[in-house]
């Protein structure tokens, strides 16, 4: 089989395999050897494009490209979504339509691809790398890209570039999450093994990959209302500290320590004074009893009472120190009188 007939041969040729062969017999006349141009194979009792595609099938999931641990995470919130697909095709009018219904912060960038026919593989190639260079600049801008490539439904034959090795190969290598939305729900391609997301249709695409925005109004706004009562919360607490903090302030404030010191002088001179009225009052009773026994004793009272002060050498004495033959003096207010003692006789107590 030439190179011109070859290039469209879909699947591989397998030592043991039973194929159809078209093609013209010819001679070689030098030999005598009989020869099979082949102008056209097609495996036996099954379809070229399904055995090609089990044969890819089986070769890319033993390298491992179907791993799921290889698998790359969405971003919750996608900035950029870059859409590799026909520019003329229904899908993408459909994709524009859910986005901006669902979730209109994120920025849909068209990259126009074949995706259909012999150079559509190329084209979807050259379109993937371009995403991916753009998706690199976004992440330097810490922005969260993602790449979708679909198409609408079609045959096998139409959706042929999404099961071709270049693509898968493509795909694998891109460090940008990558949702294959290609055909109908019940259409599989090699791309949607090897791609980090499979949706059903394009449409479906855009809803995994963004969030409802009316979910993330009603997320909000539960939000705002958690928020605005914690900081009620949070103020109600910082008035109650404040509260404490001013009545601990005016507890310890100058004016409350002059309050206190004036309250305690007031206290200390109250204490005082009536310890000091106590002490004149006992004052004033000695003074009293003082002048009572004054009263009793000045000399100008001694006539009343028959009593006498007796001097014995100028000194006052007793009767008790006074002997016989002593010269003493008796006197009151008004009269002295020298005597010498004759006689004393002690009376004898009953």
């Amino acid at each position: 089989m030439f190179k011109g007939n070859a290039q469209y041969l879909k699947f591989r040729l397998e030592i043991g395999q039973k194929i159809n062969i078209r093609g013209n017999i010819t001679v070689y006349t030098p030999r005598g050897n009989y020869q099979l141009l082949a102008q056209k194979i097609e495996p036996s009792g099954v379809g070229e494009l399904l055995l090609a595609y089990e044969q890819l099938k089986t070769k890319l999931q033993i390298k491992g490209y179907f791993d799921k641990s290889l698998k790359k995470e969405l971003p919750l919130y996608p900035n950029n979504i870059y859409v590799i697909t026909s520019n003329t095709g229904a899908a993408i009018e459909d994709m524009k339509k859910i986005l901006k219904i669902r979730y209109p912060l994120a920025k849909m960038i068209l990259i126009p691809s074949l995706v259909q026919g012999e150079e559509a593989k190329y084209s979807i190639v050259k379109a993937l790398k371009i995403a991916e260079d753009l998706a690199i600049k976004d992440k330097k801008n810490k922005l969260k890209p993602i790449i979708i490539l679909g198409r609408g439904g079609g045959s096998i034959e139409d959706l042929w570039a999404f099961n071709e090795e270049i693509v898968a190969d493509t795909i694998f290598n891109l460090t940008t999450p990558v949702i294959s939305a290609v055909g109908h729900e019940n259409d599989f391609v090699i791309s949607d093994f090897v791609a980090d997301i499979r949706a059903s249709t394009p449409s479906n695409a855009i809803e995994i990959s963004t969030p409802n925005i009316n979910d993330l109004k009603q997320f909000t706004d539960s939000i705002e209302i958690e928020f605005s009562n914690k900081l009620k919360y949070i103020i109600n607490k910082k008035e109650e500290n404040l509260r404490y903090l001013q009545n601990s302030f005016e507890q310890h404030s100058l004016k409350k320590k002059f309050q206190f010191i004036s309250n305690s002088i007031y206290q200390l001179k109250k204490q005082y004074n009536h310890i000091l009225n106590q002490k004149i009052i006992i004052k004033q009773n000695m003074l009293n009893n003082i002048k009572d026994s004054y009263e009793l004793n000045k000399p100008s009272n001694k006539d009343k009472y028959g009593y006498v002060q007796l001097t014995k050498n100028n000194k006052i004495s007793s009767l008790d120190k006074i002997n016989i033959n002593d010269n003493i003096s008796l006197e009151n207010s008004n009269i002295i009188v020298s005597c010498k003692v004759i006689s004393k006789n002690i009376i004898d107590k009953i």
